[in-house]
């Protein structure tokens, strides 16, 4: 996958924290002993700051990442390993991710959601005589399944969902149910909060270990809590930052990242941080 940018900027962070914690301008600006102004210039861009210290406590938010993620002071280091492939394609006025996961010895596969356009993962499995043996379901929005019954039809495969959150085309399971590709297995963790049956995906088996998260988590952010905001925050807690820390983070959109680098430079996780 070619250099993406992050999803988030510091703006949409503090949106999503805003959003989550039901506060308005006015009730945040309070909290955090700035004028409501500042907080609206902020929310616009403009980066004071003392003003995003002050604001990142209230919103109950790392500090140092919040004004790193402002000045543009991070980027998430490359990271591969072999059996593991990133798929970046534009939905609208975004881009969204899919990935392919595969045992290099049997070159039995698994996709993971399936991105606006199947053809250039179809097209470096054909390139690289893979096998896809299964497409596997983070979450049912419309731009991580657009091309579902495209890539079932090319495949044969068939496709798996949470059963929280149902789609025609796929079979449903209950979080927790473990899937198999060759010599890999693949553990299922419930990450519901952005959505409401949001699944993330633990391969083990490779030469590290991978975890397809979805709209779960970012580099830098988070996908919000569009069902339920303490939802999101504690499911990801749980189920995501308890791998090891080399453990490779794959998202739904942005650059692929690590657990570790994550602890240190995601602001809505602010307990692993240095304020």
């Amino acid at each position: 996958m070619a250099t993406v940018p992050l999803e988030d900027n510091f703006t949409d962070i503090l949106g999503k924290a805003q959003r989550g914690l039901k506060l308005s301008d006015d009730q945040v600006a309070a909290k955090a002993a700035v004028a409501t102004a500042e907080l609206v210039s902020a929310k616009s861009g403009t980066v004071n700051e003392d003003v995003l210290r002050k604001l990142a406590e209230a919103l109950q938010l790392g500090a140092t990442a919040l004004v790193a993620t402002a000045n543009k002071a991070w980027y998430p280091k490359p990271q591969e390993t072999d059996g593991l492939a990133a798929f970046n394609t534009p939905y609208e006025d975004m881009t969204v991710n899919s990935y392919l996961v595969w045992d290099p010895k049997t070159k039995e596969a698994a996709a993971f959601d399936t991105g606006a356009d199947s053809r250039p993962m179809l097209d470096y499995v054909k390139a690289h005589g893979l096998t896809i043996k299964l497409i596997l379901l983070t979450h049912t929005h419309g731009d991580h399944i657009a091309d579902l019954a495209k890539l079932k039809s090319a495949t044969g495969a068939t496709a798996h969902v949470c059963q929280l959150e149902p789609v025609g085309g796929a079979e449903t399971f209950s979080a927790g149910k473990k899937f198999s590709v060759g010599g890999l297995s693949i553990e299922t963790r419930q990450t519901r909060g952005h959505s409401e049956g949001g699944i993330t995906y633990v391969i083990a088996g490779l030469a590290r270990t991978v975890a397809i998260v979805g709209d779960a988590l970012f580099a830098g952010s988070m996908g919000g809590g569009g069902v339920s905001y303490p939802d999101a925050l504690a499911t990801n807690r749980r189920h995501i930052f308890t791998l090891s820390d080399e453990s490779i983070l794959c998202p739904g959109h942005g650059p692929l990242t690590t657990v570790g680098e994550q602890k240190q430079h995601n602001p809505f996780y602010p307990e692993f941080q240095k304020s």
